[in-house]
């Protein structure tokens, strides 16, 4: 029994060991982590559920033109005084009695409802596909910004890491010198408290690109990955500043950015939606047609039989003799008539043009007709108002953009000029010309120039994404 509950462990830690393995992450390109999120985005499908259930409002209006085609059928006993549906007369007795019917309608004009309402639900569905693609379009813009936000901290991690080799190769070199009496202990204390504050630089760095891997992973709505690996290839050092001022991107959104298009239809759909409420007004014409037939167990069918001659109580006089007047009467006999003859016997059909014209709804129409138009008005207030934000975003965006790139290229002079007087402060610091709170300070310069560097180039790189959102550039 022992045994065997050592290799079921060792079968379970070999299962866990190899399952681990084939688990292991491969490196992820954004096309992947945008492919995938777009997959699992649970707000993405909801936003795909809307525009499908607007497609099926369309596909009615465009069914309603159509005739429809209705059948009926009924059974049932009556007792007591009624109305025999084969004579139309009272009777006073027990009988069961059925109807069938066939009856089809068409509407042939109705103030050209139908027709607008088509194009209503058409524009409504457009508009929805439209909002369907801003909702992939925000999600892509967020995973875009994730991904970027993942590789500065990775940057960051990375130059953290390698300013702490240079401060504990000093710390080293110092307790050397502190141990042979070439220096105080002073100065090495204070490059060992450097060394603190670098330990927690990178603790902090760390904990910033797990924070940012997390986000990535709910975005992509995927198990977390500590180990996240990602493809940083298409994203290099900006050669040049952004093409396209703020003008140029705002009238380009304005033809392709989907919350744009989404609106202008949307504007588009209120306007069929008055007409639609108008064409109450209008007398509507149809056409209908209809095929029936009934059945009673009051309908009987009479068979002859004998004849026979019968006094009528008149008299002919002939020569003053009064002769009886006969009449002949036949002997009848009464059968039911059975289901299938009595419907087939019955059988009748209309068919017929209606118009009904509408005089007075209790204001009904007009009242529509104005909710219609106020509709239509805050769709245009909606519309104005998106145009707007949307022109004050880009403004911002594109400012936002020429105030990274000039950091940037800034930045990029003062670590050039904070490299060489770095390498100048170690070569005098290692021949004890300057102490160790110089030298830290040339050193600090320098690692806060190298972050801000890496930062202000992802934040270039994330600032002409947010300008390629709203120019729907965002595709791969």
């Amino acid at each position: 029994m022992r045994m065997k509950s050592v290799f079921v462990l060792a079968v379970l830690c070999c299962s866990v060991f190899f399952g681990s393995a084939q688990d292991a992450p491969a490196k992820l390109s954004l096309k992947e982590s945008v492919d995938i999120a777009l997959k699992n985005n649970i707000t993405v499908k909801q936003s795909g559920l809307l525009a499908d259930a607007d497609q099926v409002d369309w596909q009615q209006a465009k069914a309603n033109v159509l005739p429809d085609l209705n059948a009926n059928w009924n059974f049932g006993w009556n007792q007591g005084r009624n109305i025999d549906p084969a004579t139309n007369g009272y009777i006073n007795q027990q009988l069961s009695s059925s109807g069938l019917g066939l009856s089809s309608n068409v509407i042939l004009f109705a103030g050209l409802q139908l027709h607008n309402s088509i194009k209503q639900t058409a524009l409504a569905y457009q508009a929805s596909k439209k909002d369907y693609d801003q909702a992939k379009n925000a999600l892509t813009l967020n995973v875009l910004l994730t991904y970027l936000q993942i590789l500065n901290n990775e940057d960051v991690l990375a130059i953290s890491k390698s300013q702490i080799e240079v401060t504990r190769k000093q710390v080293e070199r110092l307790q050397i010198m502190v141990r042979e009496g070439a220096v105080g202990q002073y100065q090495l204390t204070d490059l060992q408290a450097q060394l603190s504050s670098d330990e927690i630089t990178i603790v902090n760095s760390y904990n910033n690109l797990q924070t940012s891997k997390l986000t990535l992973s709910q975005l992509m709505n995927v198990p977390y990955n500590k180990d996240l690996q990602l493809d940083r290839s298409e994203f290099q050092e900006p050669a040049g500043v952004y093409e396209g001022t703020a003008l140029e991107v705002y009238q380009q959104a304005l033809q392709d950015f989907a919350q744009v298009q989404a609106s202008n239809l949307r504007v588009q759909s209120f306007e069929k939606a008055v007409k639609v409420a108008r064409g109450a007004y209008y007398p509507t014409l149809s056409f209908g047609a209809n095929l029936g037939s009934r059945y009673s167990s009051a309908d009987l069918r009479g068979i002859p039989g004998s004849s026979f001659a019968t006094k009528t109580g008149q008299y002919i006089d002939i020569n003053n003799v009064q002769y009886d007047v006969f009449r002949t009467d036949q002997n009848m006999t009464f059968t039911k008539i059975d289901y299938g003859k009595q419907i087939e016997t019955n059988l009748g059909t209309f068919y017929g043009f209606q118009l009904q014209i509408p005089l007075f709804n209790n204001l009904r129409v007009r009242n529509q007709v104005k909710l219609s138009k106020i509709g239509l008005q805050s769709a245009e207030l909606d519309n104005q108002n998106i145009k707007l934000v949307l022109r004050q975003n880009i403004d911002q965006a594109h400012l936002n953009m020429e105030g990274t790139f000039a950091r940037f290229k800034a930045l990029q002079e003062q670590v050039r000029n904070l490299e060489i007087s770095f390498a100048a402060a170690e070569i005098r610091f290692n021949n004890g010309v300057i102490n160790p709170a110089e030298y830290l300070l040339v050193k600090t310069n320098l690692d806060r120039a190298n972050i801000n560097l890496v930062t202000s180039m992802y934040e270039y790189h994330l600032r002409t994404k947010v300008l390629d959102y709203y120019r729907a550039r965002l595709v791969w």
